[in-house]
């Protein structure tokens, strides 16, 4: 590098500060979402809120494939307190880790911009800045792989196996489970390392250290796999693969597409293509063939496959600079930061609409607070469908005062995420003792019709024999307050 390159040269540490920093400040901008939470982060909010037995015992009847990550935040929340940045600050902070771990990588294979281009560039992705604020495991995910995947670069360019080198397989096949245990689709990567080992034509001893170490990650995770398959209801509503869902997958392969090529790996040298493509295509294509089978393609649970992304974005700003420098040495050394900049304030109209509570389908704190308002001691709350209930699980004390009539055993009690609701037979007779009645449901336009005969029940008995008094849809959801006619 000239002097122009010193970034990288005499400052190594700016190569992974400046993303970690810039992608923490990307994280902190707006964090609390105007006070808002929706319903999949409502979901972590009430679980971490629930004992460790409590935890265990709803585990047993759904959600275990979140297991790890909900008694993480459960012990986060009884430390820090229930709060949105509590919720949302470790995925700011797996992040920005992804970004020093995407840098490291590009740095080592590609140079010192393309290390800087890949960490800040990972932040700035549209898919890591809605999981970037994220109360949810993929953030934490993607950082799990992108350190595994630094593991194994490093492990590419290490000499005969030791000690150390040992003790670095060991920590991969811990890495590998561990992501694994957050979030099992996770273990696409490891075709994609595969992939990555079969471009640069490893040995033998590679191979053999690799299969031990992702054998052993898959065995460790497999009853989590096995008995999570049990529980595959959860997903049912994922609509099945359609032709335009590879639109996405598609543009992103179109903006690799040029890293990759000027990076192009040959046989037998380890480059940030090698490693980048492989972990943007394999992981998005395994999706893709599972959900030919069963649907399940959602771009969230391959998020970590956009470290592959940023490396390859890296790489051919790395390329660039490296073109540009022997004519323009000054200029070559503005090229990252100018193209970070503008494309920073061509994404901004998206780096605004990620922080709008808008983003998301509903926000159960602001229905909360229309309860509250509208409340009187005394008045029933029902809820349609019962998942609704969360905004009450997150919220309790704008629900305090209130009869929920159709519950008969409490989410928490029964090991469930909504709770277990009485025969339509109870909750019809209950509702017709009570003067007034508050609805929690979907807003118009995204609520479906009642599918369940309780909710049925519900929407029946509150047509025939009450009247709307009041109604208030905010983000997402519908307060409708009912007095009963005499």
């Amino acid at each position: 590098m000239t002097s122009h390159m010193s970034t990288g040269s005499r400052r190594p540490y700016l190569v992974w500060l400046l993303p970690a920093l810039w992608t923490l400040g990307l994280g902190l901008w707006g964090l609390s979402r105007q006070d808002s939470v929706w319903r999949d982060e409502a979901a972590t909010w009430q679980v971490a809120g629930r004992s460790t037995a409590e935890i265990w015992a709803m585990l047993g009847n759904v959600d275990a494939v979140h297991g790890l990550y909900y008694l993480l935040m459960h012990g986060l929340f009884e430390v820090f307190g229930a709060s949105t940045t509590t919720l949302r600050l470790p995925s700011v902070l797996a992040c920005a880790g992804a970004a020093v771990c995407v840098a490291l990588i590009g740095r080592r294979l590609a140079g010192p911009w393309a290390g800087i281009a890949a960490g800040t560039a990972l932040g700035l992705l549209p898919a890591v800045q809605f999981y970037l604020q994220e109360g949810r495991p993929y953030a934490l995910v993607a950082a799990g792989v992108a350190l595994s995947t630094l593991l194994l670069v490093s492990l590419l360019g290490s000499g005969p196996a030791g000690r150390r080198t040992r003790t670095r397989w060991t920590a991969y096949g811990c890495l590998v489970l561990l992501c694994a245990l957050l979030n099992w689709l996770s273990l696409l990567a490891l075709p994609a390392h595969a992939a990555t080992l079969w471009w640069v034509r490893v040995g033998r001893g590679v191979w053999a250290r690799w299969a031990v170490a992702g054998a052993g990650a898959v065995v460790g995770a497999l009853p989590l796999v096995l008995f999570s398959r049990g529980q595959s209801d959860q997903v049912s509503w994922i609509p099945p693969l359609t032709w335009h869902m590879m639109i996405g997958p598609a543009l992103l392969l179109a903006v690799g597409a040029p890293g990759a090529w000027v990076d192009r790996p040959t046989r037998g040298r380890v480059s940030a293509a090698a490693v980048g493509l492989p972990l943007l295509v394999v992981p998005q294509s395994a999706l893709i063939g599972i959900s030919l089978a069963q649907p399940l393609f959602l771009d969230r649970y391959v998020l970590f496959s956009m470290v592959g992304l940023s490396l390859l974005i890296g790489a051919g700003l790395g390329a660039a600079v490296r073109a540009a420098r022997p004519r323009l040495p000054r200029a070559s050394a503005l090229l990252v930061p100018g193209v970070i900049a503008v494309t920073t304030l061509a994404l901004l109209p998206v780096e605004l609409a990620k922080r709008d509570p808008a983003s998301r389908v509903d926000d159960v704190l602001r229905v909360a607070g229309e309860v509250a308002r509208l409340k009187r001691d005394g008045d029933a709350v029902l809820f349609v469908p019962a998942a609704r209930r969360d905004t009450a699980l997150v919220s309790p004390a704008a629900f305090a005062g209130l009869a929920d009539v159709a519950l008969a055993d409490a989410p928490a009690a029964s090991g469930t995420l909504k709770g277990e609701e009485a025969d339509p037979a109870r909750i019809r007779a209950a509702l017709l003792e009570r003067r007034r009645v508050l609805l929690v449901t979907d807003a118009e336009g995204v609520a479906k019709p009642p599918g369940a005969r309780r909710d049925q029940v519900k929407a029946q008995v509150l047509r025939e024999r009450f009247s709307v008094v009041e109604d208030r849809q905010v983000r997402g959801r519908r307060v409708t307050v009912y007095e009963r006619r005499d």
